[in-house]
């Protein structure tokens, strides 16, 4: 080959560029709906290239257009630990060096006045709100993304053709990023999946990394380098996978629709609080309802789910921790407006002492020792029913129709209720028993209180830890019913 050639093929080599394999992403004006381009949500497994590229194309732009650039991440205690070095990485590969101005907190072309700005979010997002006229705001890891505040950012990006690039490795299935700008994302949305094996600069070394990865453990494989979400939080009480294998269980498992039909009905307490209401039928959950109620309301609310329960032949558990207080008296007087179809009903109090404490939990263990409360020891059965489920399931494992869980495919909501129960963690009393996390320690994470998911609770809480309306009581009614 001629030397002259040779030469010139190396200086190819060695000229810096991006991965081909992204210039369509960039390079679209239109999302998939036809849409002009707001989002690009770039995302997958590590060592694919994500930062190291959206860094590359930012410095491109900023050299060819007049551009405010905000670069933000969740948690920033030093502009170092944001995309701040990569760009700098990126400005000296390319030669630019003399064409920028790197400072402490920001970086300035000298020519085009393009201008990029760094913030932590969790400390600085009212700053962040703040400033005017961004072309572009650049999330990375944002995987920690919370819904509050992407409702803080996205009117702050207003201006024309502004645009909100969207980078991260998937975490959950329920994290908020992934559901919001991959399951089911706004209009004007690009978003493009990719991983290590379309990375072209990827090293041996790493490759040989990625390799042994994959051989040792595949599952944690497809998390870190495939980019898949993880159904599950060892953290949370029940998984998300356990649940997802009870969806039609009943189906596949023949579990009949037998035994006491009960209603769980969590109350709204106050501000965007909603109410929910649960149906099952033995071991199967088959109806739900999610409305919101105020609590000038309640006896809409009683109302609503009194017709529901009259409909099922079923019981009520209703939460009386609240404004669900006098949720019985409600029930109490609608029941006296009919003779027949009065339903029953009782009261599930949060923080109530667990039922049968001196029985065995398991093997050596009260349920006194186990649980802080009876909310614990409720959430605890239902986690044991769906693990049963699940390896009922998937293990051929055999287990007692009433230690199962089937949530209809017909359900309304199921995805909602998905979502709750496998959300709150376990959490222990400072006597080691444990207990559920709280609605506060919840908001903390920016997640809502869990309506539906604590009305399944009530509908397959143990039966005698309420105080049930009596059989007197209920014979009382009747006897009124025949004097009227």
């Amino acid at each position: 080959m001629n030397p002259n050639i040779i030469q010139i093929e190396n200086e190819k080599k060695d000229k810096p560029t991006l991965n081909p394999a992204l210039k369509p992403f960039w390079m679209a004006k239109k999302a998939l709906d036809g849409l002009p381009v707001r989002n690009r949500i770039l995302y997958g497994g590590r060592s694919s290239s994500k930062s190291w590229d959206a860094a590359g194309f930012l410095i491109f732009l900023s050299c060819n257009y007049r551009l405010r650039i905000c670069c933000a991440r969740q948690f920033q205690a030093r502009v170092e630990e944001s995309i701040y070095t990569l760009l700098k990485i990126q400005i000296d590969r390319f030669g630019l060096s003399s064409q920028f101005r790197i400072l402490d907190k920001s970086i300035i072309n000298r020519v085009t006045g393009s201008e990029f700005v760094f913030y932590g979010l969790w400390k600085s997002i009212d700053e962040v709100k703040g400033l005017e006229g961004i072309d572009i705001l650049m999330l990375e890891e944002a995987h920690n993304l919370l819904e509050k505040q992407w409702k803080q950012l996205e009117p702050t990006i207003r201006k024309n053709d502004s645009q909100v690039w969207i980078l991260f490795n998937p975490q959950l299935l329920t994290d908020f990023t992934y559901k919001r700008f991959v399951t089911n994302p706004p209009p004007g949305t690009l978003k493009r999946k990719i991983n290590h094996d379309e990375n072209p600069f990827l090293s041996d070394t790493m490759k040989r990394i990625i390799q042994a990865a994959k051989e040792e453990d595949y599952e944690e494989y497809l998390h870190i380098y495939e980019g898949e979400p993880r159904t599950d939080d060892e953290s949370v009480i029940i998984k998300r996978s356990w649940i997802l294998a009870s969806v039609d269980a009943h189906k596949q498992l023949n579990i009949p629709e037998m035994g006491r039909r009960r209603i769980g009905f969590d109350v709204a307490d106050e501000g965007a609080d909603k109410c929910a209401a649960i149906y099952a039928h033995g071991s199967v959950v088959s109806w739900a309802d999610l409305w919101k109620g105020g609590e000038d309301e309640l006896l809409k609310s009683c109302t609503r789910v009194w017709s529901a329960a009259r409909e099922f032949s079923a019981d009520v558990t209703y939460d009386s921790i609240g404004v669900g207080a006098t949720a019985g008296a409600k029930f109490n007087e609608l029941n006296q407006t009919i003779i027949d179809g009065r339903i029953k009903y009782q009261k599930f109090n949060a923080g109530g002492s667990v039922f049968q404490p001196e029985r065995e939990y398991s093997k050596g263990i009260k349920n006194k020792d186990q649980f802080s409360n009876i909310k614990a020891q409720a959430w605890w059965l239902i986690a044991d029913r769906f693990r049963n489920t699940y390896n009922a399931i998937h293990k051929g494992h055999e287990f007692a129709e009433d230690e199962l869980i089937s949530l209809s495919s017909d359900l309304p909501n199921l995805e909602s209720l998905i979502d709750e129960l496998s959300t709150p963690k376990r959490d222990f009393d400072q006597n080691g028993r444990v207990k559920v996390e709280s609605k506060k320690d919840l908001a903390k994470r920016d997640i809502a209180s869990p309506n539906l998911a604590d009305a399944l609770i009530m509908a397959f809480a143990p039966e005698a830890i309420a105080m049930a309306v009596s059989n007197t009581t209920m014979q009382q009614f009747a006897q009124l019913g025949r004097r009227r």
